[in-house]
């Protein structure tokens, strides 16, 4: 099923959802490190890590939602795309409790309740990002209808069931 919402013939959801994944990921992992080493740089990164990854995950779900909205009902992908939503709007509001402990003093070590709503977010988000990675390359949700290996360009305003034809071959290869 072809994503709904696309930016350049791709998924912006796809697009976007790297970025809180990332963000959110290297969050926890400062807090380690500040943990690890007492700079309270590492601690301050995290609390600003946390901050652009629920923007960015706020601003993914909105694209999620459009994509969702269009798979057919009482389909596995409808479902797994409930959870996946459901799960990662948990993962979101974890972190922002964790940083709503935090916001008074950014450089903090953040305490045990904020460390332990972060790890939780990081283990659930796991699972989401697994249930999103089920969709795209199981079930085939967010990607073009005939996609293959030699598809043409999203920019070149042909299917993806068009096969492109070899134009120019060089030691072997084909240019096209």
């Amino acid at each position: 099923m072809e994503s709904k919402a696309k930016l350049f013939g791709h998924s912006i959801h796809q697009m976007l959802v790297v970025f809180p994944l990332g963000l959110l990921v290297s969050a926890v992992a400062f807090d380690v490190a500040y943990k690890a080493v007492g700079d309270t740089g590492f601690a301050t990164v995290a609390f600003w890590n946390i901050t652009a990854g629920i923007i960015g995950g706020l601003l993914a779900a909105v694209f999620g939602l459009v994509d969702w909205l269009a798979i057919p009902a009482g389909t596995r992908a409808k479902a797994i795309g409930m959870w996946h939503g459901i799960g990662n709007v948990i993962v979101v509001a974890l972190f922002a409790a964790s940083w709503w402990l935090r916001r008074d003093d950014p450089a903090y070590l953040p305490g045990t309740p904020a460390f332990v709503l972060a790890l939780l977010g990081l283990l659930l988000g796991t699972v989401t990002a697994w249930l999103g990675g089920e969709l795209v390359a199981r079930l085939g949700i967010g990607v073009y209808p005939g996609a293959h290996p030699d598809a043409s360009s999203s920019l070149s305003g042909r299917s993806a069931e068009q096969r492109e034809q070899p134009t120019v071959r060089q030691r072997g290869s084909v240019i096209r």
